[in-house]
């Protein structure tokens, strides 16, 4: 039985290897943390992925997900604009999501190891994955291990090379004075901070900000009340707010430069094969889509009459180029309209005067329903 290796658990780690291993392939998932945990993440999932997730049992109907029709954009001084969101989404905590996706994962028969994976390198027509405790062997490797990985430097990669200017910030807090069915993007001197419901009355609080910031202030609470709060919408927020964790989830060099869907013969998926700039809130969206895609890919070589590695890596770099290079394109240049006080403001008057450019730039970013 062919065995495919996925390193990283998350949407895009855990989706591909319940794929994988219900048809029929031998899945070991390895991710160092254990579930349940929380992640850096807006937490919120465009109903693109509804009908996939549906049909294969994966949507988390007990876990209470929120739904979001609507939109609200704030400039760094106040001014606010209102759309509905065409495809709309839901709210749900990746600490529950991931947890939930990890329980079907076993059920399915995937293997998971907790450790670190070190090194992978293609030797003959075999992978060897050398991990903390042992070394593995598999015929395919899938890379799922987010943003930003010591396995990114292992491997060379030419993003990793490069400082990123941002960092990410994550809160979960109690506040009554968000709509339910609403995602706010707040701006902020080079920055901006995104708000929707999860589960349990509880919000999701998650920015990215220019590390400038925090080096200018030292600390992440002087940062928030001198920087974040020039935003009313945002000093109401951190003034009224009650936060749940005992410190935030915080990770430093976010980089959304090109990155390349495959890498020393690994299959890349999710943020490990190029990450779409949170403003679009379609991260976790093109997470499951790619991990559908790797699956699907995988399978369909792995359990043919022959398996040729080139084959396999050629169709599969070709059909992640098709689905998400454009929309990765179209959030980096839409990123350009943030974090700047007149260009927030700019932003807000296109959503507020010119709504069919707002929608056109809005749909340049989210796909299409699949299943």
């Amino acid at each position: 039985m062919s065995q495919v290796i996925i390193i990283g658990g998350g949407l895009a780690g855990l989706v591909s290897s319940i794929l994988l291993s219900r048809n029929g392939l031998a899945t070991v998932l390895i991710e160092k943390k254990k579930y349940p945990f929380h992640r850096v993440c807006g937490e919120y999932i465009s109903n693109e992925v509804v009908p996939f997730m549906k049909h294969h049992g994966l949507y988390p109907d007990t876990a209470d997900p929120i739904r979001i029709s609507k939109f609200t954009l704030t400039a760094v001084n106040g001014r606010e604009a209102h759309l509905p969101l065409d495809l709309g989404g839901f709210g749900i905590s990746r600490y529950r999501l991931d947890h939930f996706l990890f329980r079907k994962a076993t059920a399915s028969g995937v293997q998971f190891l907790n450790t670190t994976v070190n090194s992978v390198s293609l030797e003959g027509d075999r992978f060897r994955v050398a991990t903390d405790h042992e070394t593995l062997e598999g015929d395919v490797v899938i890379g799922a291990f987010g943003k930003r990985s010591k396995l990114d430097k292992a491997l060379d990669r030419s993003f990793i090379k490069r400082r990123s200017p941002y960092i990410g910030v994550k809160y979960h807090i109690e506040y009554n004075r968000h709509p339910d069915d609403t995602v706010a993007l707040h701006n902020f001197p080079e920055g901006y901070c995104g708000i929707s419901r999860i589960e349990e009355g509880r919000y999701n609080l998650c920015y990215l900000s220019e590390r400038t910031n925090l080096k200018d202030h030292g600390q992440i609470p002087k940062m928030e009340e001198q920087v974040l709060s020039r935003n009313p919408w945002l000093e109401d927020i951190f003034s009224s707010a009650r936060f749940l964790f005992d410190k935030p989830e915080v990770i430093n060099e976010i980089s959304f430069e090109t990155k390349r869907p495959v890498e020393h013969n690994i299959l890349m998926c999710g943020d490990a094969a190029g990450m779409i700039t949170p403003l679009c809130g379609n991260g976790m969206a093109i997470a499951i889509h790619s991990a559908k895609l790797a699956a699907e890919t995988v399978t369909r070589h792995l359990k043919g009459a022959s398996f040729s590695r080139d084959a396999l890596e050629m169709e599969y770099a070709a059909q992640w180029n098709a689905m998400f290079k454009t929309r990765l394109w179209a959030g980096r240049q839409i990123q350009q309209l943030f974090g700047a006080a007149w260009l927030s403001n700019a932003a807000v008057g296109i959503c507020r005067n010119i709504s069919p450019l707002a929608n056109y730039l809005m749909k340049k970013t989210h796909g299409k329903p699949f299943r």
